[in-house]
């Protein structure tokens, strides 16, 4: 049975403008993702990479070009039901983590599922899935107390809280070392075995094996 195309784009191109400068950093670049891939996005340095991440999570819009999430145009909405449609579909990992350091690991897994307006059961899910990263010691601990590991293990956690259709994940093995690395490599694939799409940056040769689909860009343009 064929799979869902649950986000694609077509034909979109971004340009970054400095001053007189202009840096094109996606040219006419279309791509279907489908339901229940685990998508490896590499290349070299400037070869819009992160760019691409950008456009397919709705965290920047193209110059031109379509973005359907779920047979949704995203480019023809206002920014408001953009972040509607980021905090109901979509989770996001980050290099540097980008959890709150006033809040403990239990709080910041909560906090987007609070945004949507589901408080009521963020508690009990999060706790849930905290026991999925192997994590349920630590959720009173700040940010500060854990290792650079645990703190990726509550980004991904603090991703899966409302259950979105896609995570995104921007190099978030880069600042681990190879033990965490392997670990969150694990626990990515785990997560893809359940039925999550994923969508990941990587520089590393070693982590393309974990993917289903590799995308190989080159100045703006898929190979």
């Amino acid at each position: 049975m064929d799979k869902k195309t649950i986000l694609s784009i077509e034909n979109i191109s971004k340009t970054y403008r400095n001053e007189d400068i202009q840096v094109p950093a996606l040219i006419d670049v279309s791509l279907a993702i489908e339901e229940g891939e685990f998508v490896m996005i590499t290349g070299h340095n400037g070869s819009g990479k992160s760019t691409l991440l950008h456009q397919l999570g709705l965290l920047d819009m193209p110059d031109k070009g379509k973005i359907i999430l779920n047979d949704r145009d995203v480019v023809s909405m206002d920014e408001g039901n953009r972040t509607k449609l980021r905090l109901k579909y979509l989770g996001y990992i980050f290099q540097e983590y980008a959890l709150i350091a006033e809040l403990t690991a239990l709080e910041n897994v909560m906090l987007p599922a609070m945004l949507i307006g589901n408080s009521c059961d963020a508690r009990k899910k999060a706790v849930e899935i905290f026991r999925k990263v192997n994590l349920e010691k630590k959720v009173n601990r700040l940010p500060g107390q854990l290792s650079g590991g645990e703190q990726q293990k509550v980004a991904i956690a603090r991703s899966l809280i409302n259950d979105p259709v896609i995570i995104f994940a921007d190099e978030s093995t880069a600042n681990l070392d190879t033990t965490a690395s392997v670990e969150v490599l694990d626990l990515f694939k785990k997560i893809n075995e359940e039925g999550r799409t994923i969508v990941m940056i990587t520089h590393e040769q070693e982590e393309l094996k974990y993917a289903s689909r590799l995308i190989k860009l080159s100045d703006g343009k898929i190979l």
